[in-house]
């Protein structure tokens, strides 16, 4: 049997091609994420460990984040690492440096005034120059580095990206005015930040610190070792060295280095994982063309097998020659998928450090045994579980019956169970989803959208009779004969018709899911941002990070300016009493002019509370804390003061304001000193004229930080935000439509053998070339077409289920069904079935009229 599993392999091999492409798809995809995340993995981990070659202990202040406050702009009180720290670890017997290091991010603006990189990954720290005047961590390429607060490097990168060379006047910024500082040199880094197009600002220490913490003060003390000392013994001498207390931890450089490979083995995990979906999208979406194609060439094989009955194969001797058939066409598709996956990889590589200068370090390609094993198996699987079925099906042929037929109808009886399984697993996936939709559960919806898709699939050869019927009339109408016949053939065989279209439902179904919740959240974010804001512009920091505290008071004296207010969001600990006190977060605002900037809607109490000094809560975080209208909380401010506040008004949570609201005249008293606002809302007298947006930017001191941002700026950002996950995920989904166009190609082709007895008779009664290739062409449309339609119904059931629950993210969303789009996806889903056609349909129109009469 193996025999003859391998000669109907080579005999039936053109065949079998579409699905040894699909099949080598799918692997590539698997095989192209293994190696290319393995890849990035190992090239970051030696990156990493190249950060920390020279480091045997490290001690970092995780509260050193900015002038001697912690992440929530409380006061720092406690120990931290100073000069006198750094002498006396320095003095340590074992140690040969102890490298202070302040960091933060810094701003390089270009010489047209533009952010160089983006702002989170806009890197400062201190040049520590050795004995020999350079700093180890960061090598020159050329020049030298800061001597003092007019000086300033750059990594070589950004300084070519901003067109600066030594001696230019580099203007930088960190959440204040720009200082124009002298470009001394140019550096080379390690920092993934900056590898992966951020950009690296270079101070002398004392300006690092004075911009970054406090005069001689350092959030991090590098410890390099003298040869032959243990890093263990030396780490034990630093703890006893180092202020004692919390926020200030010791570690090994080894330690901290195996955390960062965890860190990059947990990053490079996800990205695997997340890549794997689409392949095992593009894996399911073959195995239906898989299917497919054995059940046609089982089909087409009847008197063959029905002879090997008659002369003594068994019913497993059939089985298992045509599982062995699938186990060959899988294992050569894989190693092919295998070898054009390590293909992609490198390309890929290639690609995001040419063209699309992602600047990943530099590797060899990594190719792990287990991705081998991996590649090779799943393909292998795939089609196997694929071929089950139709295995099954060649195995009951029987011996006599088929030798007069080619092929065996499916019985009424298999039609009503799988119509039945089908109903109850579409029935149950509606009821499911609907229940998640309206409960607002994620992962019901989930499980729900799954088996409605399975019980649809299931129900499609059910439901492709009356659907293609709705083509039928103008098809017959535009084209006559070949279109009627094309609507036969199209419904003649359901469960063929059905697998084919169902590989194209799953990519339509996807996409249209996608789309439509990107133009329902795009939506939402518009009304939100239009109805929630009465401000013309919004300033903020391009990294969300805190403004200058100067800034408010510089926009205030702007010309142009009409209303302005802060909104600075601080942490407190709230409650009625010392036991069921809670650390809330609280936005203050300017009371007086808040109500001119922003949508202020109460469902209780006064509008006005915040002008009488008292607290509005958000309707969703009353129900969180059960804060109720005018209960007097207890309240530790940053500081450490105490006091109380009252519950004035529960607010109609919006975009604009939500949580708990506070007056800037309350809060601001007690903030800690130096901590500016999270953003300030701007009303020009004139409305949003470019002119106002300028004058705010001057005021600001033309910071390349700091983003000065009307409604249309907003509501762009959030379009492009969603257009570009949108577009990433349009590009992991393709795979899966490619391979559905092979089937569709695959099914036509096949069909065209199948029936060329048929063709040469409608050839020898009249019908000419042109109506043999018309009548293939929109047979393969019906059925792309059936299969789109279906797609991108299932597509908006998903799509408002999910949207369900989003609803307490999106205040008043909605769905949005785009309909240039969605008749974009029928059209492509045509222009699929019409492209897929044209080969099979020209081997149809060119057969030889009696030699196809003549054929079996």
């Amino acid at each position: 049997m193996f025999r003859t599993a391998l000669r109907n392999v080579l005999a039936h091999k053109g065949r079998l091609l579409m699905t040894t492409l699909a099949v080598m798809l799918g692997t590539a995809f698997v095989a192209g994420t293994l190696v290319f995340t393995d890849t990035l993995g190992s090239a970051l981990r030696s990156q990493n460990s190249k950060s920390y070659t020279d480091i045997a202990v490290t001690v970092s202040d995780r509260d050193a984040v900015g002038r001697g406050y912690d992440h929530g702009g409380r006061a720092r009180t406690g120990p931290t690492l100073t000069e006198d720290t750094r002498k006396a670890v320095a003095a340590l017997p074992g140690v040969a440096e102890a490298r202070g290091v302040v960091s933060g991010f810094a701003g390089i603006a270009d010489k047209k005034g533009a952010l160089i990189g983006d702002g989170f990954s806009t890197t400062g720290t201190n040049y520590v120059p050795g004995a020999d005047g350079t700093d180890p961590r960061y090598p020159l390429v050329e020049g030298r580095g800061p001597k003092n607060a007019t000086e300033i490097a750059l990594d070589a990168k950004t300084a070519e990206k901003g067109g600066y060379k030594l001696g230019d006047t580099v203007r930088v910024a960190v959440n204040g005015p720009v200082m124009e500082l002298k470009l001394t040199g140019t550096l080379r880094t390690n920092d993934p930040r900056v590898q992966a197009g951020g950009s690296l600002a270079a101070f002398d220490s004392a300006t690092a610190q004075q911009l970054y913490l406090t005069p001689g003060r350092f959030g991090e003390l590098d410890v390099k070792a003298k040869p032959g000392t243990d890093d263990t013994a030396l780490l034990t001498a630093v703890k006893q060295t180092v202020p004692q207390a919390d926020t200030i931890e010791a570690r090994t450089g080894r330690d901290l280095a195996d955390e960062q490979d965890r860190m990059i083995q947990q990053g490079t995990k996800g990205m695997s994982t997340a890549l794997l979906v689409f392949a095992g999208i593009a894996l399911f979406v073959g195995i239906f063309i898989i299917a497919n194609t054995f059940t046609m060439l089982v089909a087409q094989r009847t008197k063959e097998l029905a002879l090997l009955r008659a002369i003594g194969a068994s019913r497993k001797q059939i089985t298992r020659s045509v599982k062995i058939e699938a186990a060959l066409v899988g294992l050569t598709a894989s190693v092919a998928g295998l070898v054009a996956g390590i293909g992609i990889a490198a390309g890929l590589q290639s690609l995001l450090n040419g063209p699309l200068e992602a600047n990943l370090p530099d590797g060899p390609l990594v190719i792990a045994p287990s991705t081998v094993i991996a590649a090779l198996a799943v393909g292998v699987l795939v089609t196997l579980v694929a071929a089950w079925l139709p295995a099954r099906r060649a195995s009951r042929i029987a011996p006599v019956a088929a030798m007069s037929s080619s092929e065996q109808p499916a019985t009424q009886k298999s039609l009503v169970v799988r119509n039945s399984i089908g109903l109850v697993l579409a029935l149950a996936g509606a009821a499911a989803l609907a229940a998640g939709a309206a409960g607002k559960e994620v992962k019901l919806v989930g499980a729900g959208a799954g088996a409605l898709l399975i019980g649809v699939f299931v129900l499609t050869p059910l439901l492709s009779r009356p659907l293609i019927a709705l083509f039928a009339p103008v098809l017959g109408g535009l084209y006559g004969t070949p279109g009627r016949l094309a609507k036969e053939n199209a419904i003649r065989n359901p469960r063929r018709t059905a697998a084919t279209a169902s590989a194209l439902t799953i990519g339509v179904t996807l996409i249209t899911a996608l789309t439509v919740v990107g133009a329902s959240v795009n939506k939402a974010v518009d009304k939100a941002t239009a109805s929630d804001f009465k401000a013309d512009f919004t300033v903020t920091m391009q990294n969300y990070s805190m403004l200058s505290p100067e800034v408010g008071a510089q926009i205030a004296k702007a010309p142009g300016v009409a209303a302005m207010s802060m909104e600075r969001t601080v942490p407190v600990t709230l409650g009625a009493g010392e036991e069921d006190a809670d650390t809330e977060w609280l936005t203050a605002v300017d009371a007086a002019t808040i109500d001119q900037l922003a949508t202020v809607k109460v469902k209780e109490g006064a509008a006005d509370a915040l002008k009488q000094g008292k607290l509005l809560v958000g309707s969703g975080t009353a129900d969180r804390t059960r804060y109720k209208l005018g209960d007097t909380l207890a309240v530790t401010y940053p500081d450490g003061t105490k006091g109380s506040l009252t519950v004035g008004g529960v607010l109609e949570s919006t975009s604009a304001l939500a949580g708990i609201v506070a007056p800037e005249s309350v809060v601001g008293p007690h903030a800690a000193p130096g901590t500016g606002p999270n953003k300030v809302l701007v009303k020009g007298t004139d409305g949003p004229t470019e002119k106002l947006k300028q004058a705010v930017r001057d005021a600001t001191g033309g910071n390349p930080l700091i983003a000065v941002k009307g409604e249309k700026d907003i509501k762009a950002e959030s379009r492009q935000i969603v257009t570009g996950v949108l577009n990433m995920m349009y590009g992991l989904l393709g795979m899966s439509v490619v391979i559905a166009v092979l089937g569709v190609v695959n099914t036509m082709a096949m069909s065209v053998f199948e029936r060329r007895r048929e063709i040469g008779m409608l050839r020898a009664i009249g019908l000419d070339r042109l109506g043999i290739r018309r009548m293939v062409r929109l047979e393969s449309l019906l059925i792309a077409l059936f299969g789109g339609l279906v797609g991108v119904v299932l597509g908006v059931v998903v799509a408002w289920a999910g949207l369900r629950t989003l609803a307490d993210d999106f205040k008043g969303i909605s769905t949005e069904v785009p309909p240039v789009q969605i008749l974009g996806f029928l059209l492509a889903a045509a222009v699929v079935g019409l492209l897929a056609a044209l080969w099979p349909a020209y081997k149809a129109a060119k057969m030889d009229i009696l030699g196809a009469i003549k054929s079996d």
